[in-house]
């Protein structure tokens, strides 16, 4: 999630640029090789996020804990939207 606010600020630009520096300092050969050492670091790093969040989600199922908090929170947006339809629904029809 933070990966995706910082490209908000970075044009294509400024990515070009940066791949163009990256390439003359590592050079054409070491460049797929630094890629795939990224790639299997962000693989581990997403394994491991998955199994923290397997592992919460056990430890909650055990202790008797509500671990849909999605579908309350889903229910409590319905509410809100069908409030805001009841008084607005009046206001549309006017204009």
């Amino acid at each position: 999630m933070y990966a995706e606010a910082i490209f908000l600020f970075i044009s294509g630009t400024e990515i070009v640029f940066i791949l163009f520096i990256v390439l003359l300092v590592f050079g054409a050969d070491k460049v797929p090789e630094i890629a795939k050492g990224l790639g299997k670091g962000m693989r581990q790093l997403k394994d491991a996020t998955n199994d923290i969040k397997s592992e919460i989600t056990k430890s909650a199922e055990k202790q008797g804990l509500d671990i849909d908090i999605t579908k309350d929170v889903r229910e409590e947006i319905d509410k809100v939207k069908e409030d805001v339809d009841e008084i607005t629904g009046p206001i549309k029809r006017r204009f």
